[in-house]
């Protein structure tokens, strides 16, 4: 399953995907692979300077997360084209919930913020109550 949300025309598409193998449930270990697809559809070539994620997993536990650009890269996008990364994380319980922002300038100079759309995380081992 994809997220996407759209901000000032720039898209954010996410797709996780839970790393059984790399996991261990046993150790409350529960790691995600997620795949980031930036589509800039605004006439105005865009730079990733920094991000920022919050993550939250089940228990309620948040971490925050802020960095210059995304994997170590400040790239610049061009009108039309799409930029496209892999990450993870990992959590102590079988589920959470992901969301945030990445900082943006433009080749006008103008600063502002592109929303990434919360996603959910959740892997076999969650085992869901049924009210």
């Amino acid at each position: 399953m994809s997220y996407e949300q759209t901000t000032n025309d720039i898209s954010v598409r996410v797709t996780p995907e839970f790393m059984d193998a790399d996991s261990d449930p046993s150790q409350g270990r529960f790691l995600w692979a997620y795949t980031v697809e930036i589509a800039n559809g605004s006439p105005n070539a865009v730079q990733i300077m920094r991000r920022y994620w919050k993550i939250v997993d089940a228990a309620g536990q948040m971490q925050e997360v802020h960095g210059e650009g995304v994997i170590g890269k400040q790239p610049v996008i061009e009108p039309g084209s799409t930029f496209c990364y892999t990450s993870g994380t990992p959590l102590l319980t079988p589920s959470g919930i992901m969301g945030g922002t990445y900082e943006v300038r433009d080749d006008n100079g103008i600063v502002y913020k592109i929303a990434i759309p919360l996603f959910s995380l959740d892997s076999p081992h969650d085992r869901a109550k049924v009210n």
